[in-house]
């Protein structure tokens, strides 16, 4: 089977992808065979390189822009993308394309359409965004992660899946992963920005480092435009708490671990944490990017109403993150009881949902 792959912009549209590939593979009695469209200087290039699946530059633009020559340009990359996929489908052979969206996954959707390839999409978001709506024409079969997305979704072709995982979130405990970090007994916060990283969460903590380490020990996942300024602020503490705090410009294979190790996260509400907090028992106070189409706002509120995650509006973080973190940690029968919510709303079949429906899809 030849199954090929579309999505990006970030970690949420790619380790889903991926996720399926690696259950494809396990569940299914032939060799599944992987190729990845994407864009060349977008994070799935950077993503699939490091899985070691072969990669494809498909030319892509988002077309939101409100200025006429950039949405020209836009849908004139567009249509070379499509050109792009089409020819990297047809050399490949594909008999299944799963695209997870992201504008980058548009031309691939279309291209395989034109090619009468079958087309799963995935939709990890609760609320589509732009690309996915696009995508819901093109597509044979629709995968949502939560049941309130089925109201948006196309009917008659729509199902829930969950969110899916890599297999790596079966192989880790809690143990390992704070031996795997050189953790001691206290407290230990993971803050995440994401692949591209957050800046405002991001300065909250560079603005009273100390503070934050001497009450918890600190995974930061800085993001590449923080990484330099943050390992300096490490640098400048004492040699006795420069130990508390771990930052990393950005993680693979060790996220999981950093999600295990950690008793609560703090980061923005991308798609991932649908999946990947529940999965690791993680609470979560969750800052939704405060963006058009309100998608981070949506799954963010979808944890809180679950009893797994407390919202915070963006514009508080500088005064109120810490405080809020400090009060959580210090409550532990409330941080346990998150937790526990979280796993509840675990989907650990997810991977293995879409791989059937693909396998089901296929010509």
């Amino acid at each position: 089977m030849r199954l090929a792959l579309g999505g990006g912009g970030s970690g949420g549209h790619v380790f889903p992808a991926l996720a399926v590939a690696q259950s494809l593979r396990a569940c299914a009695q032939e060799d599944v065979e992987l190729l990845y469209l994407g864009r060349a200087d977008g994070v799935e290039a950077t993503i699939t390189r490091d899985a070691g699946i072969p990669f494809r530059d498909v030319s892509a633009r988002p077309i939101r822009d409100r200025n006429v020559l950039a949405k020209l340009w836009s849908l004139g990359a567009m249509s070379w993308g499509v050109w792009d996929a089409a020819r990297a489908l047809r050399r490949f052979r594909a008999d299944v394309v799963l695209v997870t969206g992201g504008f980058a996954s548009v031309p691939v959707a279309v291209a395989a359409r034109l090619l009468r390839i079958p087309v799963v999409l995935y939709q990890p978001d609760i609320v589509p965004g732009w690309a996915v709506r696009q995508l819901y024409r093109f597509a044979t079969r629709v995968c949502v992660t939560h049941k309130s997305s089925l109201a948006r979704a196309p009917k008659g072709k729509s199902v829930v899946t969950g969110y899916p995982l890599r297999a790596i979130f079966e192989e880790v405990d809690r143990p390992m992963a704070r031996a795997r970090f050189h953790l001691n007994g206290s407290p230990t916060v993971l803050v995440a920005g994401a692949v591209q990283g957050a800046r405002r969460i991001n300065n909250a903590l560079a603005d009273d480092l100390p503070a934050w380490i001497e009450a918890m020990q600190v995974i930061h996942v800085t993001g590449p435009d923080d990484f330099r300024r943050m390992s300096s602020l490490r640098e400048s503490l004492p040699e006795t708490l420069r130990h508390r705090y771990q930052p990393f410009e950005y993680m693979g294979d060790d996220f999981p671990v950093a999600l295990a190790a950690a008793d609560l996260a703090v980061s923005r509400s991308g798609a991932s944490v649908l999946g990947e907090y529940p999965a690791s028992s993680l609470a979560a106070i969750l800052v939704p990017l405060p963006i058009a189409g309100g998608h981070q706002r949506a799954n963010a509120e979808m944890l809180a109403a679950a009893g797994a995650a407390v919202v915070m509006e963006d514009a508080e973080t500088p005064d109120a993150l810490l405080p809020a973190v400090r009060e959580l940690l210090q409550d532990t029968e409330r941080l346990q009881t998150m937790r526990d919510r979280a796993a509840a709303v675990a989907q650990p079949d997810a991977a293995r949902n879409i791989a059937r429906v693909i396998w089901e899809a296929r010509k």
